[in-house]
């Protein structure tokens, strides 16, 4: 049973995924009528509503996408017996995590929004990844550490 760093690594993934509830990843200008700007921001919760201005507020896909990341991340740190499928995991969500990125970019664009600019939400959502990539890192780490001691014996 050895779970060390990336215990840490995976649970600060978790926390930078569920503040991307609250920090939005993009804050701009949506037009709404003819004469009107309202300020949105894309975050991980979409903004149900009437209107076209309430789907530029983020992505049922994008909420869908950011709960799978939580809960596969909370299920890996439980998972520290079996090192091999812990690690596919952590590689699958490391391509998940850059495939929320690419979702959030997409419904950041010119369709919805005027003008603006990235937000805390873009940081979050950039360090996710990273944290599980050095996650995978500590496990492999793990792996090697495991063979070579049978290796010993």
């Amino acid at each position: 049973m050895l779970q060390r760093k990336q215990t840490l690594w995976m649970l600060l993934a978790v926390i930078c995924a569920v503040l991307t509830f609250w920090f939005p990843f993009y804050t701009g200008n949506v037009t709404v009528g003819t004469n009107g700007h309202v300020m949105m921001g894309v975050k991980a919760a979409p903004v149900f509503g009437f209107g076209k201005d309430s789907a530029s507020s983020g992505s049922v896909l994008i909420l869908i996408v950011t709960c799978v990341i939580i809960a596969l991340t909370l299920y890996n740190i439980f998972n520290y017996k079996d090192r091999k499928k812990q690690l596919w995991i952590t590689i699958g969500l490391i391509i998940l995590s850059l495939l929320n990125i690419l979702l959030y970019w997409q419904a950041s664009g010119p369709p919805h929004f005027v003008e603006g600019s990235f937000s805390l939400g873009a940081l979050l959502s950039a360090a996710i990844p990273v944290c599980l990539f050095f996650a995978a890192q500590g496990i492999r780490k793990d792996e090697k550490l495991v063979k070579s001691t049978d290796r010993l014996r």
